[in-house]
């Protein structure tokens, strides 16, 4: 009986583990697709600790650009600032149908196509947004970023081998990006290589460019090996004290481990042997 109640908790904290970090996956792979329009920026992807997600629209800014969209839906910039509007407020899959419109107007705009992609894929339509992110870039021009989206997806199918080859060949274009490497780590962490997936998550919190997301997500995977104080230590670079202490507050209860209860080696994801 004993076994089986441990063999359960176990199972349970695999699952929310599991979760925090396809939470968190999808948060980099939004900013990691994003236009390339100039007035597009920021990413409007989910994010595992709140202050690191953008300001959300406000209802006039959604009006005001969906009666510019509507006076002509063959203005590109216009619908994709509409779909980035709608996003932001949590209409993905009124998003996904602007976008959607925008693509069978210019099927062959490589930027529509991976917002549009992107889109999808936050909308948790996984097998759509692969057959639209590949045709957002072509073999003898491949994009990272749609790259990094395309392995997002598979991550997010359980197909964590081919997602892992998809981040490996953006590197060769943008070596040491730290968008590509935080999801790469975070596949680790969802192929229950938590090792690999740290010393990825290093890799990338020590580029100039990397931003607090992934901080974010190294803290998440220290905190699943029940690393609390350093998850803290990092968390503490981008917050305060209090608000850094309360978020890993909050990934020890997400996780399944109380406070007070001495860690084991992970919360419920086991590195591979």
């Amino acid at each position: 009986m004993t076994r089986t109640v441990v063999a359960t908790e176990s199972a349970i904290r695999t699952v929310r583990s599991r979760r925090l970090i396809a939470a968190a996956l999808i948060g980099l792979a939004a900013s990691a697709c994003q236009s390339r329009s100039p007035e597009t920026t920021g990413s409007i992807g989910a994010s595992l600790f709140g202050p690191s997600r953008p300001p959300a629209a406000t209802r006039p800014d959604v009006e005001g650009l969906a009666a510019r969209y509507n006076s002509d839906p063959n203005d590109v910039r216009a619908a994709m600032r509409y779909a980035d509007a709608l996003r932001a407020t949590d209409q993905r899959s009124q998003a996904a149908a602007v976008l959607q419109q925008a693509a069978l107007r210019n099927p062959k705009d490589k930027a529509v196509l991976a917002a549009y992609g992107k889109t999808l894929a936050e909308a948790g339509r996984y097998q759509e947004a692969n057959e639209v992110l590949q045709n957002a870039h072509s073999p003898a021009q491949p994009d990272w970023r749609v790259l990094s989206a395309q392995g997002m997806v598979a991550d997010q199918t359980g197909d964590h081998a081919r997602a892992q080859g998809l981040y490996e060949a953006a590197l060769k274009i943008a070596p040491e990006e730290p968008r590509i490497l935080s999801n790469l780590g975070l596949s680790y962490a969802l192929s229950r290589r938590l090792d690999a997936a740290e010393e990825t998550l290093r890799r990338a919190a020590a580029q100039p460019r990397a931003d607090a997301r992934v901080r974010q997500n190294l803290a998440l995977v220290l905190g699943l090996k029940g690393r609390y104080d350093e998850a803290e230590t990092v968390l503490r670079q981008d917050l305060g004290p209090a608000e850094a202490a309360a978020n890993v507050q909050s990934l020890r209860a997400m996780s399944g481990r109380p406070a007070g209860l001495k860690p084991a080696r992970t919360a419920g994801l086991q590195p591979a042997r």
